[in-house]
């Protein structure tokens, strides 16, 4: 029999002992479960980034992934998982930051509101529910028992919605380029072609650059946009900062046209 898979995603900082104390959690649950510590460093209470990380689960074996960005952390935010039609199991804040993974993993097929105390530790930290909810619930679902225990149905509808629906930056990696929100299937709909160009709108910035298939594509330090490995389009200069030059952030919004 597989060992279950359970991945760990937060904004702790990988100097941070919450990390480890997590995956204890997890192994006191079920011992024979796999830990997998997808990210920890994302930027602090940085949904945008977070939700895109939580798309490259799709990349994992079907599994139980807790995300633990979390500003309303003790809030009346509620804690949730998202069955998703792959058969994966999303665990975290309803704020937003588990929906974009829903649609790289078949959709909801079910989404639950965590309150049966049974499977939470005690006592719940109004500061640490990554610890004391979100990981021993993944553990417990990665045993076997089933979403229906764990608490009332809620309706799809009415989770939070996504941290980005229009075109935005939503993670920008250390070489200053921007992964965008827009998805490969989305952009093959804008039917451009390689080596067209197309326009794109920053702030008060426009700027032309071409459709390519990589970074040597273009001159050095020219922009490009192409598709990135995760499923998403991505804007970078080759062999420069994209953010430097052009002094943009996660959550800018961006307007791309023929």
């Amino acid at each position: 029999m597989k060992a279950p898979l359970i991945t760990l995603t937060s904004d702790f900082g990988v100097q941070s002992q919450g990390v480890g104390i997590m995956e204890a959690v997890a192994f006191g649950i079920n011992p024979y479960a796999k830990v997998i510590h997808l990210m920890h460093g994302l930027p602090d209470f940085d949904l945008f980034y977070a939700a895109r990380t939580m798309e490259t689960v799709n990349y994992m074996p079907i599994g139980f992934h807790v995300c633990v960005v979390d500003p309303g952390v003790g809030t009346k935010r509620k804690p949730i998982i998202i069955q998703a039609g792959r058969g994966d199991y999303l665990i975290g804040p309803d704020n937003g930051v588990l929906i974009p993974a829903t649609r790289f993993l078949g959709g909801i097929k079910k989404a639950v509101q965590i309150t049966n105390e049974k499977f939470m530790r005690k006592p719940v930290s109004p500061v640490f529910h990554g610890r004391d909810i979100f990981t021993p619930v993944a553990a417990y679902l990665s045993k076997g028992v089933k979403i229906e225990e764990f608490g009332k149905e809620l309706n799809p509808k009415h989770l939070t919605k996504a941290p980005y629906d229009h075109a935005k930056i939503i993670s920008i990696n250390k070489f200053g380029s921007l992964h965008l929100n827009i998805m490969h299937n989305v952009w093959g709909k804008f039917d451009v072609k390689l080596g067209k160009s197309v326009n794109v709108a920053l702030k008060k910035i426009k700027i032309k650059m071409p459709y390519c298939m990589t970074f040597g594509d273009v001159e050095k330090g020219k922009p490009l946009i192409f598709k990135d490995d995760y499923g998403r389009m991505e804007i970078a200069l080759n062999q420069g900062s994209f953010r430097k030059r052009y002094n943009v952030k996660i959550g800018d919004e961006i307007k791309i046209t023929k």
